[in-house]
């Protein structure tokens, strides 16, 4: 069996069919595992739901921007903190705009329900008998630090308590990841629509399985960014000018702070 493993589209369409087209030129997948953050902050959320719920076999779990878009949650700034420091308030404009934005473009296509209903976690079982988990942050968590490479192996170890699985299949962080842990796997095969710099290419990976053991290879695609950037201002998104951010690569993470760029962080298959 061979699986594709997306996670973080955010809505990045054009970023989504560079990755399937690379999927269907290395022979295509038998199934796809979608990990969550499918298409809040981009310019054509009901458009990547399309596509992602017509892929073979698809698996979906939910993300924290999934839930943002469905609830009214919101990520912070929360406005008592704004008021408190002005400078914040362009901040939780941009981001209560874009989702609201996004709430609204999936209404208008009847895609709320569908988003609302998606799991916060899924198991499977591979040939060989490895248990899998799929999570988006962590292990009953769809937000939070997640499983970020910086943890060392007493924290993951506390964060993995209890999950029961050989190999978990993590998102969230949008970074690619491969991590052993002991006997148990962990890894993020990094974000389609927004991954942090160097690499501004859409990330994936594919899992080929059998009853001898499973594989798992990473893979990147490349797309016009600028174009997607165009289509973004066009589609009256007020979260444009922080997806220009990420996709010049002038966006990171704070846990990036202090990290060596290359901790757990496996090789490109090209």
């Amino acid at each position: 069996m061979r699986i594709a493993i997306l996670s973080d589209i955010h809505g990045n369409l054009a970023a989504l069919d560079a990755v399937l087209a690379d999927v269907a030129a290395r022979g295509g997948v038998d199934g796809c595992w979608v990990l969550g953050d499918l298409c809040a902050m981009g310019y054509a959320p009901s458009e990547v739901l399309d596509r992602l719920v017509n892929l073979p076999s698809p698996v979906f779990i939910r993300g924290n921007t999934d839930r943002f878009v469905t609830t009214g949650d919101r990520p912070g700034p929360t406005v008592e903190q704004a008021a408190h420091d002005p400078a914040l308030v362009p901040v939780l404009a941009e981001l209560s705009g874009s989702f609201g934005w996004t709430t609204g473009y999936l209404a208008a296509h009847n895609r709320l329900d569908w988003l609302r209903a998606l799991p916060l976690d899924h198991r499977l079982t591979l040939p060989d008998g490895a248990r899998v988990l799929l999570v988006h942050a962590a292990p009953g968590a769809d937000d939070g630090d997640g499983l970020i490479p910086t943890l060392d192996d007493g924290a993951l170890a506390a964060v993995l308590d209890g999950c029961d699985a050989d190999l978990v299949c993590a998102g969230h962080f949008h970074w690619t990841m491969d991590r052993a842990l002991g006997k148990r796997r962990i890894i993020n095969p990094g974000s389609v629509g927004l991954p942090f710099p160097p690499d501004l290419r859409a990330a994936y990976a594919i899992l080929q399985a059998d009853r001898a053991g499973y594989s798992i290879a990473f893979h990147r695609a490349e797309y016009d960014r600028g174009a997607v950037l165009e289509r973004m201002r066009r589609s009256g998104n007020p979260g444009a000018d922080y997806l220009e951010r990420f996709l010049t690569g002038k966006h990171t993470a704070p846990w990036m702070a202090g990290w060596d760029g290359r901790s757990y962080t496996p090789p490109v298959s090209e």
